[in-house]
């Protein structure tokens, strides 16, 4: 399987970009860093620079049907970026209207929030989100991660320490192997 992790060109939190990457490369899958300009993504450590690493697609130059499930990195700088990009914001709508898995951590249902998904949706984010996934229609939860079937698959998760069970939940949902 081809998945898709999109980040914006600076600000993903690192953690939240490697350790799902590992997980799914360790499955024998194919992850695709999709950000929205060529070169490299800037990670983070919180508010401190971390690793560079390459870019592979550029969001409007590929096609969600390329891909068999979408991951969102958090951090906060990044999901912001990327909310205000046209091309990244229907990108991610695509994912939704072709029925295809979304996984989303920490301030990642920003983007999701922005192309209009998570109405009528339950799902999980890190706390300061809450008041805008429900003013976006969705239901907040406090979880380590939840998994809603509503239509196409949506994980969420709450932050890095829930990244075992994100991971778990990625791998169950997108490739029905157990992590």
């Amino acid at each position: 399987m081809r998945i898709a992790f999109l980040t914006a060109p600076e600000g993903v939190e690192q953690v939240e970009l490697t350790e799902p990457w590992q997980a799914v490369k360790d499955a024998g899958h194919q992850p695709v860093l999709v950000s929205t300009k060529p070169g490299q993504v800037q990670a983070f450590n919180h508010l401190d620079k971390a690793d560079t690493f390459p870019v592979e697609a550029v969001v409007g130059e590929v096609q969600a049907e390329s891909f068999d499930g979408l991951v969102l990195p958090g951090g906060v700088a990044n999901p912001d970026f990327l909310r205000t990009d046209e091309q990244a914001v229907r990108f991610v709508r695509a994912f939704f209207d072709q029925g295809r898995p979304v996984a989303a951590i920490c301030h990642g249902p920003w983007t999701l929030i922005e192309a209009d998904v998570v109405r009528g949706r339950t799902l999980t984010s890190w706390p300061s989100l809450k008041t805008d996934i429900r003013n976006a229609g969705g239901t907040w939860v406090d979880q380590q991660v939840h998994i809603d079937r509503d239509g196409n698959v949506l994980i969420t998760s709450r932050k890095p320490d829930d990244l075992k069970a994100f991971d778990e939940a990625i791998l169950t949902e997108f490739t029905g192997q157990n992590a």
